[in-house]
């Protein structure tokens, strides 16, 4: 049963919706200038909240993981804020005309991109997703449902309220940007399949699984993030080195970091020893096979270990026979997020990128340029693992859908059926 408070808020997120999809470019980019001007008058505030928010959760001991993603820094603040005028810098996604096309003499059919709806976005920690996900929603021409974990909840509110804030006067109704703050509030959110038009959810395995199993409202993101990189037998080494040293420590509790390290056997030998000296000063604490214990002294690594995302300073390292034998283990154990190959054989990248399964492959960088952000997007709703689009760091484009719009004068079907059926045209008009 929906509390009629939640409700209430779904249908005024409806109502606003209805008004987003009517506004120009000039006039949602007003309000995104006035969110940021709103976010950097509000900085204390919200720094202070999230200090609150980080004194409390230390104090229940959360883990360091979750603990990394609630900080909420000025760089980090500063970042977001910046993302909101990158946002509104990027072309508007509503409006674009995908097809044109005469079917008959006065008769023109287009396809044109349309806002989504309304979005329910659920995420544990990570403060910053409000900004984020509130530039693109806006953007894009969506209202917002925002829920964030309790570890969060006076980041979330004092955000939520500056946004407010810089709503208010502009185009856009501040009821297009709703917060919700208990946990109550989750399973309700679930039910809301007339109002809530896509789920976003963005946290751990079981909590992403439990919101897939749990409502008829479409859901986007991944449960996992188990990311890999390979080192192939003809490699760069200082270079590889480099990239395996970024892509587990620069954050390791981000989802694009790598759990595991699988090394070809014929370059193992040189390889290991220096780089797991360089993990070893960035503090992280490392597992192998059999193959691995022989060549460096590790802890030794368990058949869990290769399907377990750690989000922590812990990588599982395995010494493999081939570049097949790397793709199959990825393809077995990966979760369809970021995979990388570290190698200077151009035919061993290309078979890489092309056979393994994940929305993001590369070639000689790090798995933590799976990023919203990075990609240009100016910042993302989530990632996701699915097959289906949107896949990989979801930006603009992955907020709306399409319509098909048919323009007439009067033709009715019988006109194109029977004995004496009159074509069609089918003539393709400049887009």
């Amino acid at each position: 049963m929906v509390a009629p408070e939640l409700l209430q808020i779904a249908q005024q997120a409806r109502a606003a919706a209805q008004k987003l999809v009517t506004l120009d470019t000039l006039a949602k980019n007003q309000a995104l200038a006035a969110i940021t001007e709103a976010l950097q008058t509000q900085q204390a505030a919200i720094l202070q909240a999230n200090q609150t928010d980080m004194e409390r959760s230390e104090q229940e001991e959360l883990p360091m993981a979750l603990l990394q993603r609630l900080k909420l820094s000025p760089d980090k603040l500063a970042s977001n804020i910046q993302g909101v005028r990158d946002v509104m810098n990027l072309p508007d996604p509503v409006g674009q005309r995908q097809l044109h096309r005469e079917l008959d003499a006065g008769l023109i059919l287009e396809r044109v991109t349309c806002p989504l709806g309304v979005l329910g976005v659920i995420f544990e920690a990570r403060p910053e997703a409000v900004i984020q996900i509130t530039a693109l929603a806006l953007k894009s021409g969506n209202a917002v449902i925002l829920k964030g974990g309790q570890e969060a909840t006076h980041s979330c509110q004092v955000l939520v309220q500056a946004i407010h804030r810089g709503l208010q006067g502009t185009a856009i109704p501040p009821t297009a940007v709703q917060l919700l703050t208990t946990r109550a509030e989750i399973q309700q959110l679930l039910e809301l399949d007339q109002y809530v038009n896509l789920l976003i959810p963005r946290g751990s395995n079981a909590f992403v699984r439990y919101i897939q199993d749990h409502s008829r409202i479409p859901v986007l993101g991944h449960a996992d993030g188990l990311c890999h990189l390979y080192i192939d037998q003809q490699v760069d080494i200082p270079q590889a080195m480099a990239l395996a040293v970024d892509s587990k420590t620069q954050y390791p509790a981000a989802c694009n970091a790598i759990e595991t390290l699988l090394v070809h056997q014929a370059i193992a030998p040189e390889f290991l020893p220096p780089c797991a000296a360089a993990l070893v000063a960035q503090g992280v604490k490392l597992r192998g096979d059999e193959a691995t214990q022989k060549i460096i002294p590790v802890a030794p690594a368990s058949e869990a270990d290769w399907g377990t995302e750690y989000l922590d300073l812990v990588l599982a390292i395995k010494i493999v026979d081939s570049l097949e034998t790397a793709i199959t283990h990825i393809n077995t154990y990966g979760s369809g997020h970021t995979e990388a190959i570290a190698t200077t054989d151009a035919q061993a990248a290309a078979q890489f990128v092309a056979q393994v399964d994940a929305a993001g492959v590369y070639h000689n960088c790090s798995t933590r340029f799976a990023d919203g952000f990075r990609y240009g997007f100016g910042a993302e709703v989530g990632i996701s693992t699915q097959r289906l689009p949107p896949r990989g760091p979801v930006g603009l484009e992955g907020l709306v859908t399409y319509k098909y719009r048919l323009w007439g004068n009067g033709q009715v079907v019988a006109t194109y059926s029977g004995d004496q059926a009159k074509s069609f045209a089918h003539r393709d008009l400049p887009l």
